[in-house]
């Protein structure tokens, strides 16, 4: 809930009284204690509902009586244009959610699944949900990853390959009485990768390193 922005947590009738505080709720909720700290508990559904105008009921295949059947996608896009306060009701992992409860709601959200395996567990169930409500309320910006460095400049380049041809003919990879275009293809080349300072200095000692496999006197 608090990946998605989410802290309205409502818990009825948990099998624990204590089950806010407890050891290992605390410990799996990995830095998202405050939402326990927010968390209610009520003794009935009637509580938990106070001030919801959509209710969604949350289940893996349709029921033969109840609300209608929706994927969460379009149905959250158009609850989210109607501004209206949604209520997400799921049930228990092992036995999901009654029929009594799923009658009182609106609409019953079936994530959807393979049809020969849409096992989910409440978690992960809880989480798309989320994810899909967080989206139809706008989403979250991605963080953009911090600048690119800028390109090194056209001076650092050339002293690059200035530095390379040295290597390559001591080398004997490159026979200066018959150059070819060889240089001119590696200053091509340069140019589309748009080194950085950073990148030409580690070519740089690339080349530093090669130089001294030259064989004695070149």
């Amino acid at each position: 809930m608090k990946v998605m922005g989410f802290a309205d947590l409502v818990l009825v009738q948990p099998r624990f009284a204590d089950v806010l505080s407890q050891e290992d709720t605390v410990a799996m909720a990995s830095g998202a204690a405050d939402i326990l700290v927010r968390a209610r508990i009520v003794d009935s559904i009637d509580e938990a509902l106070d001030g919801i105008d959509h209710l969604c009921a949350t289940a893996m295949t349709p029921r033969d009586f109840g609300p209608p059947t929706a994927a969460p996608r379009p149905h959250l896009a158009q609850m989210a244009a109607q501004g209206a306060r949604i209520g997400f009701v799921f049930g228990s992992e092992r036995y999901g959610l009654p029929n009594e409860i799923v009658y009182r709601c609106h609409t019953c959200l079936s994530i959807p699944t393979d049809p020969s395996y849409g096992s989910l567990n409440l978690a992960q169930a809880v989480q798309v949900i989320a994810y899909e409500w967080r989206q139809a309320l706008g989403g979250f910006a991605v963080q953009a990853r911090t600048a690119e460095p800028a390109p090194a400049d056209a001076a650092a380049v050339q002293g690059l390959l200035a530095h390379w041809r040295e290597v390559l003919v001591a080398i004997g990879y490159l026979d200066p009485a018959a150059p070819k275009k060889l240089m001119p293809r590696l200053n091509q080349l340069a140019n589309r990768a748009a080194l950085t300072a950073e990148e030409v200095h580690i070519l740089r000692g690339v080349a530093k390193a090669v130089s001294r496999l030259a064989p004695p006197g070149t």
